[in-house]
């Protein structure tokens, strides 16, 4: 299974989570086998700085993700990942490794959407 953890840096496990997927300037994909990683990996958010509504779901899609795990998203988005098989998870703190650690343990899972007031355009 591949999980994506949206990041402020490029520092894999050792990065820290981002609050927002859609405003990260990376994702960290890490491919977990027997609950534990086998590969981990950093990509440029193409987004960063402006995105539509679609485009960062549709991008982790094109990563192979099955799991998108962050600080928080909004409901379109969490509506977004759903219609495309992944698995929004909001609620992450700290670092990758952190994180990865609690969604493993089963401390960390499910998707409520952010109240921040991202500036969205017409949404995710």
């Amino acid at each position: 299974m591949r999980i994506a953890f949206s990041a402020d840096s490029p520092a894999g496990l050792d990065a820290r989570v981002h609050p927002h997927f859609g405003r990260c300037p990376y994702f960290i994909l890490v491919d977990v086998d027997s609950r534990a990683p086998t590969d981990v990996r950093s990509v440029e958010n193409p987004f960063y700085r402006s995105h539509e509504p679609g485009q960062v779901p549709q991008f982790i899609h094109e990563q192979g993700a099955d799991i998108m795990v962050t600080g928080g998203m909004g409901g379109r988005a969490v509506e977004m990942f759903g219609q495309l098989g992944i698995e929004p998870v909001t609620g992450a703190d700290g670092t990758v490794r952190q994180s990865l650690a609690a969604y493993l343990s089963g401390d960390l899972s499910g998707a409520g959407s952010c109240e921040d007031s991202h500036e969205h355009g017409s949404g995710a």
